[in-house]
């Protein structure tokens, strides 16, 4: 299952029915794929996890980096 949300936690897009162990990226490229499947506004990007890979719209941390919320501050 893949869950896309925006910072305020909302659900924008939800891709379920995939079974067993699946690489994260086979799932994203069909939630991209898909007639009304998920599109990612322009200039924007969704923050995912290592499993991915950097591309359009998507953005990975750097591996080893840890990253905590005190460091962002409000907002």
């Amino acid at each position: 299952m893949l869950g896309v949300c925006t910072p305020d936690m909302h659900f924008v897009n939800v891709l379920p029915g995939w079974e067993g162990s699946v690489a994260d990226g086979r799932v994203l490229r069909d939630a991209i794929s898909r007639r009304h499947g998920l599109k990612v506004p322009h200039g924007c990007y969704y923050q995912v996890d290592v499993g991915y890979t950097n591309c359009e719209g998507f953005l990975v941390p750097f591996r080893g980096q840890r990253y905590h919320l005190n460091e962002w501050g409000q907002g």
